[in-house]
């Protein structure tokens, strides 16, 4: 498996990625995930332009899973992960977060966060095997930009079911 930086030509093929990828939370009884409409185009083309949008791709050059990364408060901040069902269950998330990982060190971020559900089998306790911890109210890691960003996730209806924020630190080189 090979991880770059997405092509314009292929932010049509993250979005079919999402919708994919949110077929899981239907039978969970999160149909509203399951329908949520990946971001727009001209705003995946902002990450790719930014070189904030990689993918990982099959032995073909095909897309199979993105990560969407901002920077936060010092932190890379996982806007965004997604793995195709049919690529499931191999490493390619993990793979994504760890080509992240390394980049976001190169950039001098000292880790990286997400927010993500915390009763999802494949959110909350996925992160926590790959070494994320939850950020509680009373943490100092929750910083404002991780406050900001639970609040515009409640304001979308995320906050339907719970949510929490994770943080990984990085280590220094």
């Amino acid at each position: 498996m090979r991880i770059r930086v997405a092509a314009r030509a292929e932010l049509p093929l993250l979005q079919d990625i999402e919708r994919a990828a949110g077929e899981a939370f239907r039978p969970l009884g999160m149909e509203e995930i399951a329908d949520d409409e990946p971001l727009p185009l001209d705003v995946l083309e902002a990450y790719r332009g930014a070189g904030r949008a990689w993918v990982a791709v099959d032995g073909e050059d095909r897309p199979v899973a993105y990560l969407l990364m901002d920077a936060v408060d010092g932190a890379a901040h996982i806007e965004q992960v997604s793995v195709h069902p049919d690529a499931a269950r191999r490493g390619v998330g993990r793979a994504l977060i760890e080509h992240l990982a390394a980049a976001a060190r190169e950039q001098g971020l000292t880790a990286l966060t997400l927010t993500t559900f915390a009763e999802v089998p494949w959110n909350a306790p996925y992160y926590t095997r790959l070494g994320f911890r939850h950020v509680g109210e009373d943490d100092p890691a929750l910083t404002e930009g991780l406050r900001a960003i639970s609040r515009a996730e409640a304001a979308h209806g995320l906050a339907a079911w719970p949510r929490v924020c994770m943080r990984r630190e990085l280590p220094t080189p």
